[in-house]
């Protein structure tokens, strides 16, 4: 069961607002810190707020930030906003944390100038409960993620990755490994812990074989 005592896809609302950036990808049980500063998505967590406190974080299918309405992928995640602050030059520091995973069904005509869809949380149904991942070579993985590590200069407490649970050090590194967004969005429309990990550690291994000089999936 969720933290915030979601237990199933009914206990989520069908029609939420979408907030599509490029990247940024949010895993159940994840945490996603962000800096709100365009009006449209200041009214946005406003209207959060005042309500059930979710958001829907989703990628761009095009990848054009430019763009003031890309085409979205088919699938996000949504999030409940846990921490939020407000700066002295208006912006919002919010923190959200993931519920489950969704699919886009239909945008809708909501008449609010961030957007809004219709969406289904069936095919995420596991993701209200942890998963264990008893499959998954653990050992394995932390070792690649220390190679990629070391590939690219970044300092890892690998204290607490040793005690973490198998998810979050998968989910973590989905989150913040700088992969390009279509490698982000393939681990995130991976059903299962056991497929997200072995897509996962193909991209470490593809990094690894370029010597750390390229990103994958471009």
């Amino acid at each position: 069961m969720s933290a915030f005592g979601y237990r199933k896809p009914a206990d989520l609302p069908q029609t939420i607002p979408l907030f599509p950036l490029v990247g940024a990808i949010l895993m159940p049980r994840g945490v996603l810190a962000l800096n709100v500063f365009e009006p449209r998505y200041l009214n946005m967590v406003d209207d959060a707020l005042a309500g059930d406190r979710v958001i829907g974080m989703i990628q761009p299918a095009t990848g054009d930030e430019d763009d003031p309405a890309p085409d979205l992928s088919d699938v996000g995640t949504l999030g409940r906003i846990t921490a939020f602050s407000e700066t002295d030059d208006g912006r919002y520091l919010i923190t959200l944390t993931g519920i489950c995973r969704f699919d886009l069904h239909q945008e809708l005509e909501a008449g609010t100038p961030y957007r809004q869809a219709l969406v289904s949380y069936e095919s995420f149904a596991n993701d209200f409960a942890e998963a264990r991942g008893e499959r998954i070579d653990r050992d394995g993985l932390i070792r690649s993620l220390k190679s990629y590590a070391s590939l690219h200069g970044f300092v890892v407490d690998w204290d607490s990755v040793e005690q973490a649970p198998t998810e979050t050090i998968v989910n973590v590194a989905a989150q913040i490994c700088p992969f390009d967004p279509a490698a982000k969005q393939a681990m995130l429309e991976a059903v299962t812990l056991e497929e997200r990990t072995q897509t996962l550690l193909a991209l470490l291994e593809w990094d690894r074989a370029a010597g750390g000089d390229q990103r994958p999936m471009q």
